[in-house]
């Protein structure tokens, strides 16, 4: 079972994704800010990370930055999932590597399809 770490400020917004990746059959972990994700990367990376922009202590680029430095950081497909949707924004997070990019809000149709893009599930 391939796991998806979720990492974002909002609880509801964890709860929400949680059921949404777990009906979909992933196994999930989460994080409230940039700083907690980075730490649960270095004791086990994950296949996925479903990443929030705007969070305290770390955002979501600073988290992304530093888990790419990370042994075997590159692998984690990222899919940033934000209200953050302007151009800059998303060739910002593009060129930090992230995979895809969700814009809130979401529902699980939305994120089967970019998990099915990236190849993260099979289509349906």
């Amino acid at each position: 079972m391939k796991t998806c770490l979720i990492v974002d400020d909002s609880k509801v917004i964890r709860m929400v994704a949680r059921k949404i990746l777990q009906e979909l059959g992933f196994a999930t972990a989460e994080a409230e800010d940039g700083a907690k994700a980075l730490d649960y990367c270095k004791g086990s990376l994950p296949e996925a990370v479903l990443l929030d922009w705007n969070m305290p202590v770390m955002n979501g680029i600073e988290f992304l930055v530093e888990m790419r430095k990370l042994p075997g950081g590159g692998k984690p497909i990222v899919v940033f999932c934000t209200t953050e949707n302007d151009i800059q924004h998303i060739q910002q997070a593009i060129a930090a590597g992230a995979s895809e990019y969700i814009m809130k809000p979401f529902d699980g149709e939305i994120i089967q399809a970019k998990f099915e893009q990236v190849g993260l599930l099979e289509p349906k």
